[in-house]
């Protein structure tokens, strides 16, 4: 019996589906019923029930007005804040992330990895008048986004494999890939960059720029990137003065946590 195995026993089932249900809710499917979020959890309607009964009496729920679904409540916030308030790496990188808005005019955010999605820790909003929905908290697919491609950018396919599985990749646009084989030969050119550049990766009309952040081993814990509209920056801008900016920022950030890269015996950043 595996190490993985002999830890189950110590699982509490319920707790496990209350968490996963509150799993359940993302920015594409914020408002459930019960009846919903029994189907998508294989949940017996009665249990879901109970558990959402549950969950909303803690605040972790709410009910819709007019009692049509509910939506996650104020207590995930205050969990969230609370995890991001134990970490240092935000307090570190806003600052930073400031002067690169400053100095670019673009949205600068950081992002870390949680297995095949990147989560938003930081969102310094930009002088531009691109509106998204991307904010602190806010999850994408490592995969297929700029900033996710940083945050893999060190996999060899046999990570890649462990990470992804064998199913295929997600398309969420054109430029996507959508096979391991696609993804390992995109992120070799990114490693041999060193950073990624975009224009409509992700979303359509979007430029980004992104770049990895290493801690003390060279390790990549986290990973930053401007967005802007597409119209607002060309190409060579990009790939001069902005990924120049991203690059600096990056190292700063790295430095902070320890990195360097002489010690290492690495190029630097």
């Amino acid at each position: 019996m595996t190490e993985r195995a002999q830890d189950d026993r110590y699982i509490v089932p319920a707790l496990r589906r209350g968490l996963a249900i509150l799993q359940t809710f993302d920015r594409f499917t914020p408002v459930l019923s019960t009846v919903e979020l029994a189907r998508m959890n294989g949940l017996p309607r009665a249990t879901a029930f109970r558990l959402v009964h549950t969950l909303d009496s803690m605040g972790f729920l709410v009910r819709e007005p007019g009692g049509q679904g509910y939506r996650l409540g104020p207590a995930v916030l205050s969990v969230g804040f609370g995890y991001l308030a134990g970490l240092e790496l935000p307090e570190i990188a806003r600052p930073v992330l400031q002067r690169l808005r400053d100095a670019t005019g673009a949205s600068a955010h950081l992002a870390v990895r949680d297995g095949v999605e990147i989560v938003y820790l930081v969102q310094v909003s930009g002088q531009s008048a691109l509106t998204s929905n991307i904010g602190v908290g806010s999850r994408l697919p490592a995969h297929g986004s700029t900033m996710g491609r940083a945050l893999i950018m060190d996999l060899d396919i046999q990570a890649l494999a462990a990470a992804f599985g064998a199913a295929p990749l997600t398309a969420m646009t054109e430029q996507t890939p959508t096979t391991l084989k696609e993804l390992a030969g995109i992120l070799a050119a990114d490693r041999g960059r060193g950073y990624i550049a975009s224009r409509s990766f992700y979303e359509r009309g979007v430029a980004s720029l992104a770049a990895p952040v290493r801690d003390e081993t060279g390790t990549i814990v986290a990973a930053i990137s401007v967005v802007t509209s597409e119209h607002m920056v060309d190409a060579e801008a990009m790939q001069g003065a902005v990924k120049d900016h991203v690059l600096k920022a990056a190292a700063e950030i790295s430095r902070w946590l320890g990195y360097h890269p002489a010690a290492l015996g690495t190029a630097a950043e």
